[in-house]
């Protein structure tokens, strides 16, 4: 029975070892927060998400986008996208400029 060559594994993807490299790059990146998160907490004897944490979601996630983009596979995309958007939002909201407090009013 004669299957479509995408249901084969005959797919590009498959024979170009330069995007496995890349697949693969991208899992370490982001797998590798983990590994920081839990350090992290350790060392501080409680739960903390450090900015490295989030530096290396959004880098992971970049590369796992690239990579998905490069397979069309649109649940990947569309679940990489949505992270990538949440790290960025993470890593915008320590850096945002916060307003002055008041200084408090001498009697």
């Amino acid at each position: 029975m004669d299957r479509p060559p995408d249901l084969r594994g005959d797919r590009d993807l498959e024979h170009n070892p330069v995007w496995l490299v890349i697949g693969f790059l991208g899992q370490a990146l982001f797998f590798g927060r983990f590994f920081v998160q839990w350090l992290a907490s350790e060392r501080a004897r409680r739960s903390v998400i450090p900015r490295a944490f989030w530096y290396l979601s959004l880098g992971g996630g970049a590369v796992l986008l690239a990579y998905a983009i490069h397979r069309r596979d649109p649940v990947f995309i569309l679940g990489q996208a949505t992270g990538f958007f949440i790290y960025s939002r993470n890593l915008w909201l320590i850096y945002r400029p916060r307003p002055a407090t008041p200084a408090p009013e001498a009697d």
